[in-house]
């Protein structure tokens, strides 16, 4: 996303200067070098550093007017490295707005890049969502975890202009270079809303449009790329591998996905963020995506592909070939079978349900979920009256019940960006503004932390509960 943003930028860079913070490697110095060779002088700098460096980022921020904050440490990487993903997303996005407030919070905007992850897990019938939704990531899940503390450092901050976009799954052409254990995480009828990388980038430079008045700051939005981006996983991998002219029931087994604790889901209200932005005008549609991998396919596999189609002989060899690598993916560390065969029950419970719902798991085309895009599905209870545009001191109290816990602070002004003392459901104390957990659908740090107990919160929050009650069984 920030690449593809950044591409925008140099095409308008006789309208912007660009400040690029990042790190030192050799491939961003490969990467960069063509653009630092063609820039004429102040339009494109580039500041070399480490995040988790206060002085490195405060050199970044320094006379800067606007922040495009796309950094993180995405799973699998986060998953495998879970301190290093918090010390990124979380501590380095906090010295980002250290930096800002120091710098000029009243002047300098702020867009955050959050996590479809944030929601957890949002299969049928919850498998439609909005902001304000509880925030309430699957187990295991460090690196949804790590975007939440991030999110809350951004926008309970100082910062006057700062917004927080919740990005889904970005579609890239090279999805085969992504082949990894986490692809059998994710449950065959999970929803998807999703959006392509050029449109990510898109959306990301019209932000630079919003003017310093617009409704648009101080929210939490939905990221996806519209209806026509809608499709569920199994949906997915279906075009992908008949795309590559193989049956996916004849490469991979139904058990080795994953039964629920994913994320994913479709949104009711992704067009709001279109009608400040505007970027679904002209966007890519799954059509267009689904071309576009087929464009950047290697040469051989389209070769392959042909053979695969018009030669049934071959295919079954490609066929057998392919299940091989993709048994040896899933048995790999991360992977389902690798959890099954070494029963590893919190990984087998936490994904499955227990080892008995495992073996259940029946061949493809038996006992199929629904795929049905238009399956009724329960809208989310919020837990105060919505329609009120300045809630009042007794909502606050009323969504504080709904979530299990209890308002401490005995009175508030009405501002909503103002922290107040609240109580869980598990007797955390905690301060947190009343827009996080409204609008934002924020609540306890410590009831969505390791060690991920979440039996005891779905029988007392009946707000986290809506999601949680299947995902504890």
């Amino acid at each position: 996303m920030g690449f593809e943003a950044f591409k925008l930028l140099w095409e308008k860079r006789d309208r912007y200067d660009i400040v690029l913070f990042l790190r030192p490697s050799r491939k961003n110095h490969r990467k960069f070098r063509k653009y630092q060779t063609r820039s004429r002088g102040g339009e494109l700098n580039i500041v070399w550093g480490d995040a988790l460096k206060r002085e490195d980022v405060l050199r970044a921020c320094r006379g800067i007017d606007w922040c495009l904050h796309t950094m993180a440490l995405i799973s699998p990487a986060a998953d495998r490295d879970p301190d290093m993903a918090d010390k990124v997303n979380a501590r380095g996005t906090r010295y980002l707005v250290e930096a800002i407030e120091s710098e000029n919070p009243e002047h300098i905007r702020l867009v955050y890049i959050g996590s479809i992850a944030e929601y957890g897990d949002r299969l049928p019938p919850v498998h439609v969502g909005r902001t304000g939704d509880p925030v309430q990531p699957s187990i295991f899940d460090h690196y949804a975890l790590s975007k939440v503390r991030g999110e809350l450092a951004v926008m309970q901050s100082r910062i006057k202009h700062r917004v927080s976009l919740r990005q889904t799954f970005i579609m890239i052409p090279g999805l085969f270079s992504l082949m990894d254990p986490i692809m059998f995480h994710q449950p065959i009828y999970s929803f998807m809303e999703n959006i392509t990388a050029r449109d990510s980038g898109r959306l990301l430079i019209a932000c630079l449009e919003q003017d310093k008045d617009s409704t648009f700051w101080g929210a939490y939005y939905n990221v996806s790329g519209g209806p026509h981006c809608r499709i569920t996983f199994l949906e997915f991998l279906d075009r992908i591998y008949s795309m590559l002219g193989i049956r996916y029931r004849k490469v991979m087994e139904r058990r080795w996905f994953a039964l629920k604790n994913f994320h994913m889901q479709f949104f009711e209200d992704s067009g709001k963020l279109n009608d400040y932005l505007k970027h679904w005008e002209g966007g890519q549609t799954l059509e267009d995506y689904f071309r576009e991998v087929w464009r950047c396919l290697p040469w051989y596999l389209k070769i392959t592909a042909w053979y695969n189609k018009y030669i049934p002989p071959y295919r079954w060899i490609v066929e057998g070939a392919t299940r091989g690598q993709l048994k040896k993916l899933a048995r790999r560390r991360d992977g389902t079978l690798n959890w099954v065969v070494n029963r590893d029950e919190d990984k087998i419970r936490a994904f499955y349900g227990s080892m008995e719902a495992y073996e259940r798991i029946p061949d493809w085309d038996r006992d199929m979920p629904s795929l049905d895009h238009h399956q009724s599905h329960v809208r989310l209870e919020h837990g105060y009256d919505e329609s009120l545009g300045e809630p009042a001191f007794e909502e606050l109290q009323k969504a504080a019940s709904f979530r299990g816990g209890l308002l401490k602070s005995l009175a508030w002004d009405g501002h909503m960006n103002r922290p107040l003392d609240w109580k869980c459901c598990q007797g955390h104390s905690f301060r947190m503004t009343a827009h996080a957990v409204l609008k934002g659908g924020h609540w306890c740090l410590d009831c969505i932390s390791p060690p991920w107990n979440y039996s005891p919160v779905a029988e007392k929050n009946p707000f986290a509960a809506q999601v949680l009650q299947p995902t504890v069984k």
